[in-house]
């Protein structure tokens, strides 16, 4: 007998045992011969990390389609693995060695890396443990993680190919530097954050002029938020139609400290309309100004260390140009190695001293931070490898434009586009010790050999070297006579941006560069579901080295889901205490409560708002079915294979078939439309409203009356529905639905399969009548139920029903089901009337018309006085939230998310109004 109530902590571990032991996930397990495949590789979170709730909903959806498509008999891999989470995995390791009062520094490189390995053993596979409790169902077997050999193989192959090809170079350019963790890193780990700061006008005198502070004509205002990058000022930017300046276009000014004359440019990149309408421009320190420089050729100067410390005094491109009177030469001998916020101060100080100080205005704006270091980023100049991103998003734009590869919801592509189109080159070399370093080797000159191993970096160099007239042929054929590894050639000591290797895991994962039975097999993957804020970093990254290298998108389907927010519609973060752990929901609810739960809220183009009390509303739909489950089971019911369902006689069961065909329908093209929230609704409204509420009360009478015929009938196609049941909800509810798939095989046997393995439901059963016939009833009963709950009749209340205008058949159904009428809406006597009785309440369901005569059951007027004044309230409330959204500034300034749920209970309060409305009509229509 099944237990009185399901317990999760007890069932989940005990089927995740029992898939690990049969090797349900394996790849192919279950698959009909000769199947399609279908291939998902999951986003591989970091080796540092641990569940959250973007998680939680990502891996849910995947291990949806994932156990839909097994059990539609496919060929399926879902390839697990995680990322080495460079800078994330070097400060975690680097943390717990300061705990032991050891620096990174008092490593060697080797040792280092030796520890982080050994942390990794330690803790790397928390993650994994915790997706398994969600109930992800990869092929554990095949866990990859970016530094393994495999795929440290195809790193290398990537790496060293692009370089001969060209499309792999060094160059000095701006990156985002984190001076705390002294490394380049990349956008998706910079965040924006507000700051109160100031933004600072400084005069620049004009060259040839006469420098008077009262006088406009002899100099020109610049405004900005960071004074000390003045320093390495070489230009100053004006808008070419701004009349204001055109006179001085091609001039220079004087840089006040530095004493270096800069020209005045004509550029677009100038907004007329802000501020001054003049820039300043620091190619070394702006990404913008970067840019500007290069259109008009302008020396790039960088004025810090990679500390964030000012550097001037032997900096050879600032003093180049620079004016070194006394004065001037004291004050940077005080900045020379001072921090650039002490520096900041400095400088705003000698220039209000010297008079070019013209104001300082309060401001408040975005100032970007490393993620991991907490300091605010520094554009810096500095020599790094780059891919030549333009040149292989070309395929990757057309694999898009052209439909090979559909984002969902397709809105998502502009986004993509947007970037593609206006990419930049791809800065993939970061500082860090831990990583994949870049297999790169410099000779004695400088010259860069880039190979596979060290063996080939040398036997390269020593072909070119040798080849050579002149002192390093003879210094080269010294060193081969006394050859000691690394006396010739230097290897580079940066590592790889972590998204290089990210962007081949859909091939290198199958074991690519080698052509494995499983590239053969399983590329190109099938569906990628990510969220929308990698689509730059990976997403489009994949798609570009996909097509490169295997000639072939890496997948036909990109399905973007929204973020997890909390019931408010605020975005979860610490600072705000609202973070929601998804393994304390599945501690106190279950796996497939939380599963169902990301999965019904999951609208295409719409951030899950999830609320702690909707998982728990679900983890009640579980029990329904766990109830029901056990109802069947007290009533014999049991599958019987020697019935055919075409054969099945009482109307109920035709009906419920019939819905089930339906529902099968419904849910599977939710499913494969990755409409996930429309294929969990459906499941929903079938289980919980037409089988549990209707088909087994419907069901009560039969088991109980003495009809054996209807009894064994009733218990094959309940049995049948309940099986499909498990079927439809399985790739939502895993574990619960696997323990009843076990528990109510037939008597004395054991299921032939696992339910992950069962075939897919697809009923073709229909019966139109049938079906017309139940809907009938349910409509009438359920029209009843809501006419005595908004009138407030007490439940125990049996209530007269008068029947107008009824046709034959409305009469033939009155006749068969007048007894579940009586039984579920709580009906006494059915009577026939020419017209509505006084003060009664009508319900229209098909050509009839039906009453409920009220009077004998409520006080009508105190009822209609009840509604007047919870009307009033609720209109009260609709107004003032009207006034509210009506004013544009509060809209305008409002938390988006705050105004989203102003909206929101507009919309419900207008619901609300709308049913006392039809509520108070029906008492004053009933009282006349």
């Amino acid at each position: 007998m099944l237990e009185k109530t399901y317990d999760p902590k007890a069932i989940e571990p005990k089927i995740a045992r029992q898939w690990d032991e049969a090797e349900a996930f394996r790849a192919g397990a279950g698959a009909q011969p000769g199947a399609e495949s279908f291939a998902v590789v999951i986003p591989p979170p970091n080796v540092t990390g641990s569940l959250h709730m973007g998680h939680a909903l990502n891996n849910t959806l995947q291990d949806i389609l994932v156990r839909f498509e097994r059990m539609r008999g496919r060929n399926v891999l879902w390839q697990p693995g995680m990322d080495h989470a460079g800078i994330a995995t070097q400060m975690v390791v680097e943390r717990r060695l300061m705990e032991q009062q050891i620096h990174r520094r008092d490593l060697t490189r080797d040792e280092f890396i030796e520890k982080v390995w050994e942390w990794k053993a330690e803790s790397g596979d928390r993650i994994f443990n915790q997706l398994k409790r969600l109930g992800a169902s990869c092929d554990w077997s095949r866990e990859r993680f970016t530094m393994d050999e495999g795929l440290s193989k195809a790193v290398l192959e990537v790496f060293v190919t692009l370089y001969k090809q060209g499309l792999i170079y060094k160059d000095k350019r701006l990156v985002n530097w984190d001076p705390a963790l002294l490394t380049a890193i990349s956008d998706l780990e910079v965040e924006q954050r507000e700051i109160d700061g100031n933004l600072w006008h400084f005069r620049y005198p004009v060259e040839g002029e006469t420098y008077d502070p009262e006088n406009p004509k002899s100099f020109i205002t610049v405004a900005t938020t960071r004074p000390e990058t003045m320093l390495g000022d070489t230009a100053v930017a004006v808008h070419p139609d701004d009349e204001r300046y055109r006179h001085l276009v091609g001039r220079n000014v004087v840089l006040p400290i530095v004493g270096r004359k800069i020209p005045v440019v004509a550029d677009d990149y100038s907004d007329p309309e802000k501020g001054t309408g003049a820039v300043k421009i620091t190619p070394a320190h702006d990404f913008n100004d970067f840019e500007v420089g290069r259109r008009h050729k302008l020396p790039a100067i960088n004025v810090m260390t990679v500390e964030g410390r000012i550097d001037i005094l032997d900096n050879e491109d600032f003093l180049a140009g620079a004016d070194a009177n006394p004065q001037r030469r004291d004050v940077w001998e005080q900045l020379h190695g001072m921090d650039r916020f002490e520096a900041r101060k400095l400088v705003v100080k000698v220039m209000e001293e010297g008079g070019f100080l013209a104001g300082i205005e309060p401001h408040r704006h975005m100032v970007p931070h490393g993620d991991r270091g907490g300091v605010p980023i520094e554009p810096f100049l500095t020599d790094q490898w780059y891919v030549n991103a333009a040149e292989l998003a070309k395929p990757a734009i057309a694999s898009v434009r052209q439909g090979r590869t559909n984002f969902v919801p397709k809105t998502w592509e502009k986004t993509y586009f947007d970037w593609m189109e206006n990419i930049q080159p791809w800065c993939i070399s970061r500082q860090l010790w831990w990583g994949h370093q870049i297999p790169a080797w410099y000779g004695p000159d400088g010259r860069v050999f880039v190979e596979k191993t060290e063996q080939e970096a040398l036997d390269a160099a020593v072909e070119y070297y040798l080849a050579l007239d002149g002192p390093w042929k003879a210094w080269v054929e010294e060193k081969l006579e006394t050859f000691r590894p690394g006396e010739i050639l230097t290897r580079d000591e940066d590592v790889l941006d972590t998204w290089f290797s990210s962007a081949l895991w859909p091939f290198s994962t199958l074991g690519w560069p080698d052509r494995t039975p499983e590239l053969d097999t399983y590329y190109q993957t099938d569906v990628l579901v990510t969220g929308f804020d990698i689509i730059f970093f990976w997403v489009a990254r994949m798609m570009m080295m996909g097509l490169h290298f295997m000639h072939e998108e890496p997948f036909h389907t990109v399905y973007v889901h929204a973020l997890v927010r909390d019931k408010n519609g605020q975005k979860m973060s610490k600072s705000k205490g609202n973070v929601i752990d998804p393994l304390e929901l599945i501690d106190e609810y279950g796996a497939d409560a939380l599963r169902f739960t990301l999965a019904v809220m999951a609208a295409q183009g719409r951030d899950v708002k999830l609320d702690p009390a909707r998982v728990a509303g679900y983890r009640n739909f579980g029990t329904k079915l766990w109830n029901a489950t056990r109802f069947a089971e007290m009533n014999g019911v049991e599958r019987n294979d020697d019935l055919w369902l075409s054969d099945a006689k009482l109307t109920v069961n035709r009906w419920i078939l019939t819905e089930l065909t339906r529902a099968s329908r419904e849910i599977t093209e939710g499913i494969t439309g990755y409409r996930f929230n429309d294929a969990a609704a459906a499941a929903y409204r079938f289980v919980w409203n037409l089988f549990c509420d209707w088909y087994v009360e419907l069901l009560k009478p039969v088991f109980g009356g003495k009809d054996e015929a209807a009894k064994q009938e009733s218990r094959a196609v309940a049995a049948f529905v309940l099986d499909e049941i498990y079927k439809l909800l399985h790739p939502m509810m895993p574990f619960m639905t696997e323990e009843l798939w076990a528990h109510t095989a037939p008597r004395g046997r054991t299921r032939d399969t696992l339910l992950c393995h069962a075939a897919w439901p697809h009923p073709d059963f229909e019966d139109r009548e049938a079906a017309a016939e139940i809907n009938w009833l349910v409509d009438l009963v359920s029209g009843i139920r809501s006419v005595r709950s908004e009138m407030n009749v007490p439940p125990a209340a049996i209530a007269p029903l008068v029947v107008i205008d009824a046709d034959a058949d409305t009469e033939q159904r009155l006749s068969r089901h007048e007894d579940a009428i009586r039984r579920l809406g709580r009906i006494g006597e059915i009577s026939r009337q020419a017209s509505a009785p006084r003060a009664s309440a009508q319900i229209v369901v098909g050509e009839a018309t039906f009453c409920l005569p009220l009077g004998a059951l409520i006080d009508l007027k105190a009822e209609a006085g009840r509604l007047r004044k919870d009307l009033a309230r609720t209109t009260e409330e609709i107004a003032r939230l009207f006034k509210k959204l009506s004013n544009e500034r509060y809209v305008a300034n409002a938390p988006e998310a705050v105004v989203a749920a102003d909206r929101e209970k507009l919309a419900e309060y207008e619901a609300a109004q709308a049913r006392l409305q039809a509520a108070l009509t029906r008492i004053e229509a009933a009282a006349v």
